[in-house]
């Protein structure tokens, strides 16, 4: 995984090309490797910023969305976090979460940040500093924990 490339856009700065890699990934990972359809293309997008790392050929290895307070929640947040299977293994997860969070302190001003998290995930995201809340629920047939960072 040499070359990998960072990118952070608005969903108007997204060329057609980075979305539908974008959305591939999501579709590939939430969809087809979690058994789980669900509408992923829900509208908030274009409220989003958009992160990702992708290699040389744009294929999206890692991605999430940002989003600024009131739009989600209260709080801004972090969403549609992922990892493709290929890029599995090599810390691109942490490092999306740490410029995730880092984006949210620099643009936003705030270290408050709430997420949706699948539970097998509870303790990575404690890495970053966030809290499970006594939310619990299922989203799509996976168990969910609603997390928060001050």
């Amino acid at each position: 995984m040499s070359n990998i490339v960072w990118k952070i856009k608005s969903f108007e700065e997204l060329t057609t090309s980075e979305l539908y890699e974008i959305i591939k990934a999501r579709v590939d990972v939430f969809v087809v490797e979690q058994d789980t359809p669900y509408p992923d293309l829900d509208g908030y997008d274009q409220k989003a910023l958009h992160l990702w790392a992708e290699q040389e050929d744009k294929t999206v290895l890692a991605y999430c969305r940002i989003f600024d307070k009131g739009i989600k929640y209260t709080e801004t947040s972090i969403g549609r976090v992922l990892t493709t299977e290929k890029a599995r293994g090599k810390n691109l997860g942490k490092q999306l979460i740490q410029y995730a969070v880092e984006t949210i302190e620099n643009r936003f001003k705030t270290s408050e940040v709430r997420i949706s998290a699948q539970d097998y995930l509870l303790r990575f995201y404690s890495g970053f500093g966030f809290t499970a809340t006594e939310k619990k629920y299922l989203e799509d047939n996976i168990p969910h924990t609603e997390m928060f960072r001050k």
